[in-house]
């Protein structure tokens, strides 16, 4: 079979902001990089690509078409990889190619965080375990990003030829590190910020699962122990307006700013003091990883992906999803203990570096890529 590989995801947008420096591996190594997922984004290190039309929903009808689509351009491709992503996307890629499969093509599906988890809606487990259970009999290496869904698979998921853990899809430590206080004041000042300001940050689209609602319940209460503190949201989504509504009802508009969608985060989170996330449900988040790169410590809410990169009082808390007190003394305390503040967030940007930057990442990708490339050796990324 010919060197080539085909990306799959449910949106393209997934490979712009997720794949990219592994994309450009590949094509060091000499391969061609096909790439399928719903959008028109024109993608890097990208020989050809397909616009599918997969929705997110399993219920979607759509989803037949996609399906149609997507099997037509692996029957037609001859790839001797197809790695595969997202719920959707892992499951119309691996139905789609079990005749290539049959033909010697390797099949790799990255779970990005189960949606059947500890906690997690029944619905969720009704739909997506019993699919994910019957798939994982026609995938070659399934990878994921935490040790709670690794130990999982190995239970569950047996089927699957190969099961792996990797610390998720890397951090770029050079576009996100820390900047010098003095910085912080005059960038601070840029965004039209008090130099004193502190800054509490969060990039996510704004629905039920990201719960941003907590982090305004938990502002309210330090409005008056904390005055400078600022909450800066970076997102967009279908609650936006609820949340905007609801921080002006807890009389803590002015201390909460709502971005919109941005795409220059790394100049924005240095200059923040720590990272807060209120998601219910994570696998790996960037958005605390970048936090930590900037060595800010992180406040979380406590689920299997926070708890993955949040140790307890080494570089931030996680904390319970229905406690919003506790939540807010964490907060207050790290303003009011400045050294307490840097040095979780030294620590935090030290986890990073040792474990989830991407160099580290492309090491243990690369390994399982070599698998399936038949390479003895791997070259030196060429972008470092």
């Amino acid at each position: 079979m010919a060197n080539k590989i085909l990306f799959c995801a449910t949106v393209d947008y997934h490979f712009k902001a997720f794949h990219l420096p592994y994309m450009e591996w590949l094509k060091n190594q000499g391969w061609q990089v096909d790439v399928a997922a719903s959008g028109k984004i024109d993608l890097p290190y990208t020989d050809n690509k397909y616009d599918i039309p997969i929705r997110r929903s399993p219920f979607n009808k759509i989803n037949l078409r996609a399906y149609q689509k997507l099997k037509n351009v692996i029957d037609k491709g001859d790839y001797s990889i197809i790695h595969c992503h997202t719920p959707m996307g892992g499951v119309l890629t691996r139905l789609a190619a079990r005749d290539a499969r049959k033909q010697g093509a390797k099949v790799i599906y990255t779970a990005h965080g189960f949606h059947f988890c500890k906690g997690a809606p029944l619905i969720s487990w009704l739909v997506y375990y019993p699919i994910e259970k019957y798939l994982s009999k026609v995938t070659d290496t399934l990878i994921t990003i935490n040790i709670e869904d690794y130990r999982f698979a190995q239970k569950h998921m047996s089927k699957a030829k190969k099961i792996e853990h990797v610390h998720g899809v890397g951090v770029d430590t050079e576009r996100f590190k820390p900047i010098t206080e003095n910085n912080k004041s005059e960038m601070k000042k840029s965004f039209g910020y008090g130099p004193d300001d502190f800054l509490l940050f969060y990039a996510a689209e704004f629905n039920k699962n990201k719960n941003q609602q907590f982090l305004l319940e938990s502002l309210a209460l330090i409005k008056d122990d904390v005055p400078n503190a600022h909450l800066v949201l970076a997102g967009e989504g279908q609650l936006l307006e609820r949340c905007r509504l609801l921080s002006s009802n807890l009389g803590i508009s002015h201390m909460v700013t709502f971005l919109g969608f941005r795409n220059d985060i790394q100049q924005i989170l240095p200059m923040c003091d720590i990272g807060v996330a209120s998601s219910l449900r994570e696998g790996l988040p960037v958005n605390i990883m970048e936090a930590m790169s900037c060595a800010l410590p992180v406040v979380a809410v406590d689920n299997r992906g926070h708890r993955e990169l949040v140790q307890n009082n080494k570089n931030g808390w996680t904390v319970a999803s229905d406690d919003t007190k506790r939540f807010a003394n964490k907060i207050k305390t790290l303003a009011n203990v400045p050294d307490l503040k840097n040095k979780l967030g030294a620590n935090g940007r030290e986890i990073i570096l040792k474990r989830y930057s991407t160099r580290k990442v492309l090491i243990e990708k690369s390994r399982i890529y070599r698998i399936y490339m038949n390479r003895e050796e791997v070259t030196e990324w060429a972008t470092h």
